[in-house]
């Protein structure tokens, strides 16, 4: 049996992975549905998948998305950890090994890549492979086989790969720490989960869904969030992006609340993180107001002036509702009315 350090999933029951699945990928923002347009199609076909995002976006949940909504359904999920697989360990817990091919090794034993045939195998954290690891999987991605340790007979395998980083991978290959040939096979279809400070009109329907599921648990009133509460908590930067929402609910729900959940409700060190990140926007909003105000609203000299790429520029004027002025005053009026 393999351990559960790195296999975290090997699920064949696919209505239970389905319905978990349909209700955590959550948001109707602009730009998760077009990234889960995107899914829908990357779904249908076969091709390999590299999805980049922060950790807690969400990216295990785009795997299981693309294994559940294509032909593989029926067969295995696999998940590896690859962070977490040492580095002698790797050949024989990837690949399994013969009977003989070391000591203790007394029988046959398949590998992870192998008990995905048929199925999808989902390599998390695949940027934390060791180089030397990442041209043993380049090998099995290009070749379709592989070869159990201690034996020189290859296993033809049909495997769809799909494969996860919180890291810039292409900065990573340009540096040398990540294969490029490896990064070029990886990127065929490419799912980029935006972080939830940039998708912040999700956050009262995430609310919703986590205080509803989580209450019902544990046997609770569903809690509400007055509206200041959740405008501070929608101006918050979670940084741990929705792992850290959803641990503050759960948080939330081991205390007795009151009927709607106020600022002074939430817990102490979020409240301090709130209270500073709100100085720190309304610093961030003031220098990006004086910069267009000082370039004339022309958008590539303000980017410059607050050495911003001109896209860094153009979020952070959605991001505040910054409409342009026919003059500065009108600008600053409508400024602080946000």
């Amino acid at each position: 049996m393999m351990p559960d350090t790195y296999r975290s999933s090997i699920n064949s029951a696919a209505d239970e992975l389905l319905k978990h699945e349909r209700e955590a990928i959550i948001g109707a923002s602009p730009v998760m549905c077009e990234v889960k347009r995107y899914m829908a199609q990357v779904a249908k076909s076969a091709c390999t998948v590299l999805i980049t995002g922060e950790t807690g976006t969400g990216k295990e949940l785009v795997a299981e998305y693309l294994h559940e909504n294509s032909s593989r359904r029926k067969r295995a999920f696999v998940c590896v950890n690859c962070a977490a697989i040492p580095e002698s360990l790797l050949e024989s817990e990837l690949f399994g090994h013969a009977k003989g091919a070391f000591t203790g090794a007394d029988h046959i034993r398949d590998g992870l890549l192998t008990s995905a045939d048929g199925g999808t195998i989902f390599l998390d954290e695949i940027g934390d492979m060791s180089l030397c690891a990442q041209a043993k999987i380049l090998r099995v991605i290009e070749k379709r086989e592989v070869c159990r340790v201690g034996s020189n007979r290859g296993v033809q395998l049909d495997i769809r790969f799909v494969a996860a980083t919180n890291q810039d991978v292409e900065a990573m290959a340009h540096r040398g720490t990540f294969r490029k040939d490896l990064y070029f096979r990886l990127n065929v279809a490419r799912i980029h989960l935006p972080p939830l400070r940039e998708r912040a009109e999700d956050i009262p329907c995430l609310l919703r869904h986590y205080c509803t599921n989580l209450a019902a648990k544990a046997g609770v009133a569903v809690p509400e969030f007055s509206e200041d509460s959740l405008r501070r908590l929608q101006a918050y930067g979670w940084p741990g992006n929705i792992r850290e929402l959803k641990n503050m609910v759960e948080s939330l729900l081991l205390k007795e609340l009151p009927a709607r959940i106020g600022i002074e409700d939430l817990p102490r060190h979020l409240r301090g993180l709130i209270e500073t990140g709100a100085d720190l926007l309304q610093q961030e909003r003031e220098a990006m107001l004086a910069a267009l105000f000082s370039a004339k609203w022309n958008k590539s000299q303000a980017a410059k002036k607050l050495r911003w790429s001109r896209m860094t520029l153009y979020r952070k004027i959605a991001k505040y509702r910054i409409a342009e002025g026919p003059d500065e005053s009108a600008m600053k009026e409508r400024a602080t009315m946000l």
